[in-house]
């Protein structure tokens, strides 16, 4: 199962008739992440600040885009978890790091209907993508530059 895109999203959220059919389908969402590594589930990988148990892996890929892996031991915020990846999938490193989150859960309303506990959940799991993304960037840099100091 592969997530849909931006569009596509937005396109199905607004065929959901009440909450109830959003909140289906966000947990629908939630049950196509992919979870590719055996080792998601380790202390590393794990979000810290959100009341439910979050897992986030990310690998950088060739063409600057990321691969996306979660799991949450809560189906809903597992599928809020599975909107962020499609914010942020098939866009670049530095895409990422400015795209207004905040903006599109509210174009879908998700602002007005999660918890704050939840919506601050959220906002942990975007800090902490952006920031192992820096991480990456700031590893690579360094090893260029030590590539660079060798010839």
């Amino acid at each position: 199962m592969t997530l849909p895109e931006k569009e596509k999203l937005i396109i199905n959220f607004n065929r959901c008739d009440n909450w109830e059919e959003k909140y289906l389908y966000i947990i629908e969402l939630g049950k196509k992440i992919p979870i590719i590594s055996e080792n998601l589930h380790i202390p590393e990988n794990m979000i810290h600040g959100c009341h439910s148990q979050v897992w986030i892996k990310i690998s950088p890929q060739p063409d600057n885009t990321i691969l996306f892996e979660g799991d949450s031991d809560s189906v809903i915020v597992k599928g809020l978890i599975a909107i962020v990846f499609i914010l942020f999938q098939n866009i670049t490193f530095s895409e990422i790091m400015i795209i207004d989150v905040k903006y599109w859960f509210n174009k879908l309303s998700l602002m007005r209907h999660i918890t704050p506990t939840r919506s601050k959940g959220i906002e942990e799991v975007v800090k902490s993508i952006r920031s192992n993304i820096k991480i990456y960037l700031n590893n690579l840099n360094d090893n260029k530059n030590n590539i660079e100091i060798l010839y």
